[in-house]
């Protein structure tokens, strides 16, 4: 009884299951959903922990993987990281873990993302679901959905540097070919999936004046599930309960495109 505690105790404390780029916690129900939870710009895996934990609660599977060059992997960063490059990230998770009908998330930059992932793997994907993330057009990239807004790149990196001594987990620089490099979107099947977007819109401020909300336009002209949740951009960090349910919902609501 004592070497289980002693076990039990372990796997808590190492996080075992959700690790951002290894195997899942099992779910406590076999009929649950398979979520891959895609992070958005400077972040890591790790941003997700709070919302994969409550899904995880209620009987689903979550992977949480990092891009190249973030997070846990910024030992790998380089100047030459693509956006190609982190849509095989997520790929191969799918690939090598065998992962089907997925209902595969992108958060903020991360739209681009799982775009690029959909046009590569459609078959195993259940349903996309956008939160305060882009929506790219085919040969579109971040940069040219911002305007070319956005911090100058110093070395080939946009970001700030973690403060000297600072603590992990934190946001790191990224490689500028990230959002400087444009998709191709040609795949009628991946075209057809089903998705949902969720906008969250600050307190006291109109949709409309958010910045994704022309993404947000183009979710609701594609026909997809749309709906509004009040919080920041980062609510997978201020609220990871209320999130965690909306996502929930998401394989439910989400709608495929209109022909």
């Amino acid at each position: 009884m004592l070497r289980l505690r002693v076990l039990a105790a372990w796997a808590a404390a190492c996080g075992i299951g959700l690790t951002s780029g290894g195997a899942p916690e099992p779910p406590a129900s076999r009929n649950g959903e398979t979520y891959v939870l895609v992070h958005g710009a400077w972040a890591g895996g790790w941003e997700w922990k709070k919302v994969g934990q409550r899904l995880v609660e209620q009987g689903h599977t979550v992977y949480r993987p990092t891009h190249t060059g973030q997070g846990e992997r910024a030992h790998l960063a380089s100047p030459e990281i693509t956006l190609d490059t982190h849509v095989t990230d997520v790929v191969n998770v799918l690939l090598f873990e065998d992962l089907r009908d997925v209902v595969l998330m992108g958060h903020s930059y991360g739209g681009m993302v799982i775009s690029g992932v959909a046009e590569k793997v459609p078959e195993r994907i259940k349903c996309l679901v956008y939160v305060d993330a882009f929506v790219p057009e085919d040969g579109e990239s971040l940069s040219s959905l911002t305007g070319g807004r956005g911090r100058p790149a110093v070395e080939g990196f946009v970001g700030d540097p973690p403060k000297p001594g600072q603590a992990p987990p934190y946001t790191l620089p990224q490689s500028a070919k990230t959002f400087s490099q444009a998709l191709s979107l040609k795949n009628p099947a991946a075209r057809r999936l089903a998705a949902a977007y969720i906008l969250t819109v600050d307190p006291g401020r109109k949709p409309e004046q958010d910045g994704f909300f022309e993404s947000y336009q183009r979710a609701q002209a594609r026909g997809w599930h749309t709906e509004l949740m009040e919080g920041d951009h980062v609510v997978n960090q201020t609220r990871p309960a209320e999130l965690a349910a909306l996502l929930e919902a998401a394989p439910a609501r989400a709608k495929a495109p209109r022909e």
